[in-house]
């Protein structure tokens, strides 16, 4: 038998995201901030499923997966498309 899952909740086990996205879109917060409460939930969720047979790539997003997949196909919405800051502030926009 081997141990797999579909995804892993993105948001962190007491929604650490979710405030830290919030703080950051009130200005409370870095940018930096926010990045690091994004690689540490990637971090401790990677270590909670090491001992995985088979484990799900790509399930992180600060937001949305559709929009991350939008940008990443160069589709981005017209109020962005003249915006030259960090791709985190531009995601947001």
């Amino acid at each position: 038998i081997k141990l797999h899952n579909l995804g892993f909740p993105r948001i962190g086990a007491k929604r650490e995201l979710k405030f830290a996205q919030e703080s950051y879109w009130k200005g409370d917060t870095s940018r930096e901030d926010l990045i690091a409460v994004g690689e540490s939930l990637r971090k401790r969720h990677w270590e909670v499923q090491a001992g995985f047979d088979l484990v799900p790539v790509g399930d992180f997003t600060f937001y949305d997966h559709m929009l991350d997949m939008s940008f990443t196909l160069g589709n981005k919405p017209q109020r962005v498309a003249g915006f030259h800051g960090h791709g985190l502030d531009n995601y947001f926009r």
